[in-house]
């Protein structure tokens, strides 16, 4: 594991009991400068995990908790004449911090669900004809819940591929759960429980961790088997649509980014395979056949995986770690 990332795990785990891997993944999401989405059922610690994350960085936070009501304005900023003067005044929206936790995403309108498409992609926000760039690293981290319909409106494929991951928490076992329990008993409220997370990286320090996670070496072997991969996915007939270019190259970002967060230099199939299942899931779409067989996008990539040829590593890359 990178040293210099222990200590941030390490915070993380005061908050968030038994999820060693999803912190993990939301790290990795982090270093390779790339957008998270929790899905999950409610109360398992999706909002949890975001401010936690937030709380261990020297970094500006904004929060949008979406609703049905939710304009397009509210989040990226809007101007308004100020009348002492007569000037326009720009009102900066929550989208204008380095992370931004984008709360029940799938409570707001296509049209506010829209207005994230730009600045998650470009890393800049148009309003009233004015162009104004987010300063980095900028990360959206969005939660929804998938089994709630009433109010909610599905996210699109284009927006989703703006993910760079998707990963689910889960329930947690018995005996994180009874920390849980006596943490909570311990404590005066849940908005404590967030605050035993401490600040451990600097801006700087958060930059300079991503420029060496994206210096990580991939082999002509591993970026070929990176393509198979994505290729597998195109051709499955379990599948109507599947992984984009975008997809490619966030696959790419997501496993140097996993090798640097455990230490190595280069990336190895085993980072592949990691990140492989919250890169790609969630931006394949299933054909009808396949939906009416109950199958999954996940079991359709395990499978895809399990047919493509892993690249042989010599004896110093397949080292255990």
């Amino acid at each position: 594991m990178n040293e210099k990332l222990l200590p941030v795990l390490a915070e993380m785990e005061k908050v968030i009991f038994g999820k060693r891997k999803q912190c993990e993944l939301a790290l990795c999401c982090l270093l390779a400068g790339g957008h998270l989405l929790l899905e999950d059922v409610p109360g398992v610690g999706k909002t949890t995990l975001a401010l936690t994350l937030s709380r261990t960085l020297d970094l500006s936070f904004g929060r949008i908790q979406f609703t049905p009501d939710t304009l397009p304005g509210d989040v990226t900023g809007y101007s308004t004449v100020n009348m002492a003067t007569g000037q326009m005044v720009f009102h900066e929206g929550p989208v204008m911090n380095h992370i931004v936790l984008a709360d029940e995403i799938n409570r707001t309108s296509p049209k506010t669900q829209a207005s994230l498409l730009e600045v998650m992609e470009e890393r800049q926000v148009t309003v009233e004809g004015s162009t104004r760039k987010v300063e980095e690293p900028f990360m959206v981290i969005a939660t929804e819940n998938p089994i709630e319909f009433s109010g909610t409106y599905q996210l699109p494929e284009a927006q989703l591929d703006r993910f760079l991951m998707r990963i689910s928490l889960g329930y947690p076992e018995k005996d994180d759960e009874l920390n849980m329990i006596a943490r909570d008993l311990a404590q005066d409220s849940d908005r404590k429980n967030v605050a035993i997370a401490s600040q451990v990286l600097t801006r700087e320090e958060v930059l300079q961790l991503r420029l060496e996670a994206s210096r990580v070496k991939v082999s002509d072997a591993i970026r070929n088997y990176i393509l198979d991969i994505v290729v597998g996915t195109r051709q499955s007939r379990s599948l109507s649509l599947g992984a984009s270019p975008r997809a490619t190259l966030a696959l790419l970002r997501a496993s140097q980014a996993w090798a640097f967060l455990h230490g190595q230099s280069y990336v190895i199939p085993e980072d592949v395979q990691e990140v492989a299942d919250p890169v790609l899931s969630h931006r394949l779409v299933l054909s009808l056949d396949a939906s009416l067989q109950n199958a999954t996008a996940s079991g359709v990539l395990k499978e895809c995986l399990r047919t493509v040829a892993v690249p042989p590593m010599n004896d110093k890359e397949t080292k255990k770690r």
